[in-house]
C-alpha cells in the first residue's frame, strides 16, 4: 500500500469512528455532518472525496459492523457440527456480539438502520450477498439433511434470528430486564423446537 493510500484509509478510519462515536453520545439527530466533522478533526471535502455523500458515510458504517456481525454467524454455522449445534452457536455469536461491541450494535439496531434497510433492502442484501447466501446455503443443507423442518430458507431464517434481534434490542433499549448471557443460554432450545424437523 502507497503512503497516499495509507493516508486515505486513515481518513476514512477517522470518519467512521466519528460517525459511531456521534451517534452514540448524540442519537440520530445528534449525527450530523458538522458534528462529524467537527468530531473528526477531517475537513467536509475529506468526506465527500471518501464517501461521496454524508449518506454514503452513514451507509459504510452499517455494511462494515454488519459484515462483522454477519461473518460471526457465518463462522459459528460453519464451526458446528448438527443443525440444533448450529443454532445454539448462532444465537451465542449473535448475542456476544451485541455485548462486545455496544456501539455498533445500537447503530445496527436503530430506527435509522431500520429506516435505511426497509427502503433501500434490496440493494442493503445484494451488498452482504456473500455473507447471506452462506447462512441460506447453510440452512438448505440442514433442510435437505432432514434436520430442519421443510420451510422456505427466509421463514427459517426469521424464525432462528427473529427472537434473538428481538432480545438484543431489549437489552440495547437499556431497560435493563434482560440478561444476554441467560437468554444465550435458553433461547437456542426454544428456537431448536420451533425449527426442527
Amino acid at each position: 500500500m502507497s503512503p497516499k493510500q495509507h493516508r486515505g484509509e486513515v481518513t476514512s478510519d477517522q470518519l467512521l469512528d466519528a460517525a459511531l462515536r456521534v451517534f452514540v453520545t448524540s442519537g440520530e439527530e445528534g449525527l450530523t455532518v458538522n458534528a462529524v466533522i467537527q468530531d473528526s478533526g477531517v475537513s467536509l471535502g475529506s468526506l465527500y472525496h471518501h464517501f461521496g455523500s454524508f449518506d454514503g458515510l452513514i451507509a459504510t458504517l452499517r455494511h462494515r459492523w454488519l459484515d462483522r456481525l454477519l461473518g460471526e454467524l457465518a463462522e459459528a454455522l460453519r464451526e458446528s457440527g448438527t443443525a440444533r449445534e448450529g443454532i445454539a452457536a448462532a444465537v451465542r455469536a449473535y448475542l456476544a456480539f451485541v455485548q462486545e461491541h455496544h456501539a455498533p450494535a445500537l447503530l445496527l439496531h436503530s430506527p435509522l438502520a431500520d429506516r435505511k434497510s426497509m427502503t433501500r433492502g434490496r440493494e442493503f442484501r445484494d451488498s452482504q450477498e456473500a455473507r447471506v447466501s452462506e447462512v441460506g446455503l447453510w440452512i438448505r443443507l440442514h433442510t435437505d439433511s432432514g434436520e430442519l423442518a421443510p420451510l422456505p430458507v427466509p421463514l427459517i431464517e426469521s424464525l432462528v434470528m427473529g427472537p434473538v434481534v428481538a432480545v438484543a434490542r431489549r437489552s440495547l433499549s437499556g431497560v435493563g430486564d434482560v440478561d444476554l448471557d441467560e437468554a444465550a443460554h435458553l433461547l437456542p432450545e426454544q428456537i431448536w423446537r420451533s425449527v426442527r424437523a
